[in-house]
C-alpha cells in the first residue's frame, strides 16, 4: 500500500511541476511593479490550467498526509533505542565479541616497529 501511494505521490509531483512550468507568467512577481489595474485591480478569472494546478496541489497534499499516516503506523511501538536494547550482541564462533576483520578489534595505527612512518626515498 505504501509503495502505491508513493508512486502516485511522485507522479503527482512531476505533473505539478510540469503544469506550473507550462503556465504563462502574469508578470509582477511578488506583487512588485503594479499591473494595468493598479494595486487595487481585480484578478483575472482562473483558467483551466489554474484549476488543474489546484487539483494537482490538493492531491499532492493528500498523498503527503497519507504517506505520513502510513509511516507513523509502521513505526508505532518501536524506537531505535528499543531495537538496540533488544538486539543480541554479535559474537564470533568462540564466544568472543566480534571484531572488524583486519583491524584486530581496535582502530589504532600500526606500531612503529611494523611500518615506517615516513616513506623511504629508495
Amino acid at each position: 500500500m505504501e509503495n502505491v501511494v508513493l508512486v502516485i505521490h511522485l507522479i503527482l509531483a512531476l505533473a505539478l511541476i510540469g503544469t506550473v512550468l507550462v503556465q504563462r507568467s502574469e508578470g509582477g512577481g511578488l506583487g512588485i511593479g503594479g499591473g494595468a489595474g493598479g494595486p487595487a485591480g481585480s484578478r483575472p478569472a482562473p483558467t483551466a490550467m489554474a484549476r488543474v494546478t489546484w487539483i494537482l496541489a490538493l492531491a499532492f497534499i493528500a498523498t503527503s498526509i497519507a504517506l505520513t499516516i502510513i509511516a507513523a503506523e509502521n513505526a508505532a511501538g518501536s524506537s531505535v533505542v528499543d531495537r538496540l536494547r533488544d538486539a543480541p550482541a554479535a559474537t564470533d564462533t568462540d564466544g568472543a565479541p566480534a571484531t572488524d576483520s583486519g583491524l584486530g578489534g581496535d582502530l589504532l595505527p600500526p606500531s612503529a616497529s611494523d611500518v615506517p612512518l615516513v616513506p623511504s626515498g629508495d
